[in-house]
């Protein structure tokens, strides 16, 4: 396994202050870094911009905890391996396979030269359920687009583009894409395109997961009791769920749908790896089952420990978060007070708080060093209406998730947004990926994000490159 490394400074205060940057290694733009802004996470911040920027270890991970930090990589890089029940049917091989170095693998929307989207792997959730929400009894939620050798996938998924052209107020060009979407080649029964609704994920990026899952929850649920600004028609809210028995404040998730970080679930749903919390497989009733035991397949033992599950689980929450780049640029300045000035600030906050005592994995270990600290995730990790009248399509996907509707968002972090691009590879934004930019992110914003994208659509073209270049920065 590779090895990672990154450059550290020992903080005192809210300043941060080098002045030796060749010696130490230290590049520019971590110099005079003001307010503290540029401690994305406090002591787990890392000041790397590299294509590992998103999978480096914070720094007070020492001892047995980093043995495991390094088994929990190789778990989600790689997975379990096919020997130990990958399948019979699946959507990812391992973690890593949608979540690139942490991040966001290409979306196969984009990354199919085609355009057909008939293609191999698809780095996608594909959700699927009936036009009145109940699911399809021969498919479950997801379909599984992959499947072992001699195995029958559940179907495939086929994507049409879509595009509309549009100037801002000034005269400057933009254009719009989104995506349509069709299955077929299904396992069983074909369904009827009108009975079907579909809605497609591709992959968050995992960066300041241990802060979400240490996040003050009272301080969450405050800003949704105070996050009401009528002029501006934004009203955040929280979303309930109940995992495990108990009812509790989601923050995962495009929805916030989930309270953890759904390791478990993801290696059964998206991988088909069978875990204590999942035992059977995903399949169950389906024919993959007798193809798989046809082959040899054995379904009676659980395919990955709890000890697995955790590592991956301190690996995640474990990773630090890259500090703030370029704060004393005077482009980036000027972006910054334009995102203020455009309202962003009201849904993507840009200071929070961690609760004293840190977190505790899914086994059972603490991680107090998450604990009590300021943080700069830029979002309240609140649902916000996004609006469904954009191209006559919007954000709107009418899958309901807890208390969230389709048009409902949880706000996306911003932190090490601007290293996207470095990591993976790309810039495609939102649920889906049909934005390829920062600014057409910030245009398919309706519902209570369509003040803030007035004004940043009145906004010289100036203006509006300065405040991309703040999103960069960040």
């Amino acid at each position: 396994m590779r090895q990672k490394t990154s450059i550290y400074f020992f903080v005192l205060g809210v300043a941060l202050v080098s002045t030796s940057c060749n010696k130490e290694g230290i590049t520019e733009e971590f110099v005079e870094v003001r307010n503290g802004y540029a401690l994305s996470a406090g002591t787990s911040t890392i000041y790397s911009s590299s294509a590992f920027a998103y999978e480096t270890e914070a720094d007070w991970l020492t001892g047995s905890n980093k043995t495991r930090w390094n088994k929990g990589n190789t778990l989600y890089d790689d997975g379990p391996g096919n020997n130990k029940g990958l399948g019979p049917v699946y959507a990812g091989y391992s973690c890593g396979s949608c979540h690139n170095r942490t991040g966001r693998t290409i979306p196969s929307a984009w990354s199919d030269a085609e355009g057909s989207g008939k293609y191999g792997f698809s780095s996608m959730l594909v959700y699927v359920s009936r036009k009145n929400g109940k699911f399809f009894q021969d498919y479950g939620r997801v379909i599984h687009d992959q499947s072992i050798y001699g195995v029958e996938a559940e179907g495939k998924v086929s994507i049409k583009k879509h595009h509309k052209d549009f100037q801002f107020p000034d005269g400057e060009k933009y254009q719009l894409c989104w995506f349509s979407y069709e299955i077929t080649e299904w396992y069983a029964d074909s369904i009827a395109p009108e009975d079907l609704f579909c809605t497609v994920r591709i992959p968050l990026r995992h960066v300041g997961m241990g802060q979400m899952m240490a996040l003050d929850q009272h301080e969450i649920e405050q800003l949704a009791a105070r996050s009401n600004y009528p002029e501006y028609g934004i009203s955040g809210k929280c979303n309930y769920i109940t995992e495990r028995g108990v009812r509790q404040l989601g923050v995962s998730g495009n929805k916030a749908q989930h309270a953890d970080l759904t390791v478990e679930l993801g290696f059964s749903s998206d991988m088909g790896y069978t875990n204590s919390r999942y035992p059977e497989e995903i399949c169950r009733g389906q024919r993959q089952v007798q193809q798989g035991s046809m082959m040899g397949l054995l379904y009676d033992k659980l395919e990955a420990s709890t000890a697995e599950m955790e590592d991956v689980d301190l690996y995640m929450q474990a990773n630090g978060v890259p500090a703030r780049r370029d704060v004393n640029d005077p482009t980036v300045k000027l972006g910054e007070q334009l995102f203020y000035k455009a309202k962003c600030h009201l849904c993507h906050v840009t200071t929070l708080h961690t609760r004293v005592g840190g977190t505790v994995l899914l086994n059972g270990t603490r991680l107090p060093w998450l604990g009590g600290q300021t943080i700069h995730p830029y979002s309240d990790y609140l649902l916000h209406d996004m609006g469904s009248e954009i191209c006559g399509v919007g954000l709107n996907d009418n899958y309901q998730s807890g208390l969230a509707m389709g048009n409902e968002w949880r706000t996306t972090p911003l932190w090490g947004i601007g290293l996207q691009k470095v990591v993976n590879g790309h810039s495609y934004f939102l649920h889906d990926g049909r934005a390829r930019n920062f600014i057409e992110a910030i245009m398919w914003h309706g519902g209570e994000g369509e003040a803030s994208k007035n004004i940043f659509s009145n906004m010289s073209k100036e203006e509006r490159d300065a405040l991309v270049r703040f999103l960069q920065s960040l």
